[in-house]
């Protein structure tokens, strides 16, 4: 473990793009191997606006970085967090628990929180209209959407404590996690499940994407699982009975244009009656 945040504290740029691209090509072709849905739709260009939101998250993440840094070595200078303030423990499990904690405080919590409070809904919103969930939707954020995370995941280095090694490294982690549990593939059932009581499963995850309560409302995790059993927001549905996107914006054809979505914070929410197809 100790070797890994080692890498992670000087990570090179590239080494992390090669992660993001790598997860993706993965999960991208075993889609096409081990489809949980058979997509009618033209991949590529469903992937463009998800591909798009992809890169303005970097854009946003990466004049900001500077802060990550900032932060996390004020933390270990002042011996401050929670972290810093147990008492001497095995660097593996240091780093499982930094992980985890982060994962509540970064990822968790800022999702419920966003479910919950109206402005931040709208824009969180953007992920949940894609009504062909696959590898591709994981980091469809709106740039608002990048900024609220990102000032969570700043928030959890001073609560938690957290090296830079380990934060890039929950960064890491988080990307391929979220890759994974949008994936549009097909694992046997038991398998998925057994998954799921550690880690957010690909089945688990699709019941988030539901498009009607109280399903939306639900399964918020990205890495780690015990958070939502551990608060009450765990959910399971029968993956046949899963219907993508989100009712107050059921426009497939808008929900596919860049410049819909990135309005469509701002906008009312529509009913299917009044959308025309």
């Amino acid at each position: 473990m100790e070797a890994i945040l080692n890498y992670f504290e000087t990570i090179p740029t590239h080494h992390r793009a090669l992660i993001i691209i790598g997860g993706l090509t993965l999960f991208w072709i075993l889609e096409g191997v081990i489809p949980l849905i058979g997509f009618k739709y033209k991949k590529w260009k469903h992937a463009v606006p998800n591909i798009f939101f992809t890169l303005t998250t970097i854009l946003v993440n990466l004049p900001l970085a500077f802060l990550f840094l900032k932060s996390s070595d004020w933390v270990m200078a002042n011996n401050f967090g929670i972290l810093n303030w147990l008492p001497e423990i095995p660097v593996w499990l240091y780093g499982i628990l930094g992980v985890f904690l982060i994962d509540c405080i970064g990822a968790y919590l800022p999702h419920l929180i966003e479910h919950k409070v109206k402005p931040l809904w709208m824009v969180h919103l953007v992920h949940h209209s894609d009504h062909n969930v696959d590898t591709t939707t994981a980091n469809r954020h709106h740039p608002l959407e990048s900024v609220i995370r990102y000032v969570f995941t700043l928030a959890g280095i001073f609560i938690v404590g957290t090296p830079i090694g380990l934060v890039l490294l929950y960064q890491s982690l988080s990307v391929v996690a979220t890759q994974f549990n949008h994936a549009n593939i097909q694992l046997p059932k038991k398998v998925d499940k057994l998954l799921s009581y550690v880690i957010v499963s690909p089945d688990m995850h699709k019941v988030h994407h539901h498009y009607k309560m109280p399903y939306t409302d639900s399964n918020y995790g990205n890495i780690f699982s015990v958070w939502d059993r551990l608060f009450g927001t765990y959910k399971e549905l029968d993956t046949d009975k899963i219907i993508y996107g989100i009712d107050v914006f059921p426009n497939e054809k808008q929900n596919g244009t860049i410049t819909h979505l990135l309005k469509q914070p701002f906008l009312k929410y529509q009913k299917s009656e009044d959308v025309k197809q």
